[in-house]
């Protein structure tokens, strides 16, 4: 009786028995999947005649990601640079043929216009989306915000007439009921939400350091 004898490159022979393509999903993402889902109001028992619950999501989810704020905005003549309150400096107001008709440059934050009455979800429950079944630890949820593409200028002046603003893809990390204001991070190259070491930001950035 003789044993069976495992060559030692078994790993490498492996790698090369490729036999087609693969419908898993390879992709690399910080977000949890529950985060990309859209919230439906309707019963979970199907009606005769209705789509199913989830038929209704994937459709939704699929709409959704059809759509592009930047590109929304400037169907209705909205410069998103513009958002931004700048800094007033008399000495260099344009003439009103280059303002297009307005005189006065703008001046009231973005907060002023601010209306929650018809978001699906509040805050709490939008955070909530990055915790997943069974884990304790709360992953990102995959949002866009409007930030500087300077992050050091950003942070020293937000209000620089050099500073160009840009609808970003972020990872939503936490958010401050007294403020009333998000955490967000820049996601990179390959869209995940990493720090300066590479690893995955979790709980919004706090660790057993602090």
């Amino acid at each position: 009786v003789t044993k069976l004898k495992m060559p030692g490159n078994f790993k490498n022979l492996l790698d090369q028995q490729m036999v087609g393509p693969s419908t898993e999903d390879l992709t690399e993402s910080d977000f949890p999947v529950q985060s990309f889902k859209p919230k439906v109001q309707m019963p979970f028992k199907r009606i005769p005649g209705q789509n199913p619950r989830k038929v209704e999501e994937e459709r939704r989810r699929r709409l959704y990601l059809t759509f592009d704020i930047a590109e929304l905005l400037a169907c209705k003549g909205i410069d998103s640079n513009q958002l931004m309150p700048r800094h007033c400096d008399p000495d260099n107001i344009p003439p009103i043929e280059e303002t297009k008709g307005s005189v006065f440059p703008i001046y009231l934050p973005l907060k002023v216009f601010d209306n929650d009455e018809y978001d699906c979800r509040t805050p709490e429950e939008w955070i909530s989306l990055g915790l997943e079944p069974g884990s304790s630890d709360r992953k990102p949820v995959p949002g866009k915000a409007l930030l500087p593409t300077d992050d050091v200028l950003g942070h020293e002046d937000p209000k620089s007439h050099d500073l160009i603003y840009e609808w970003i893809d972020v990872g939503v990390l936490d958010y401050d009921k007294e403020t009333e204001l998000y955490l967000v991070h820049k996601t990179d190259k390959k869209g995940l939400v990493r720090d300066e070491e590479g690893r995955p930001i979790l709980n919004g950035g706090i660790t057993q350091e602090g």
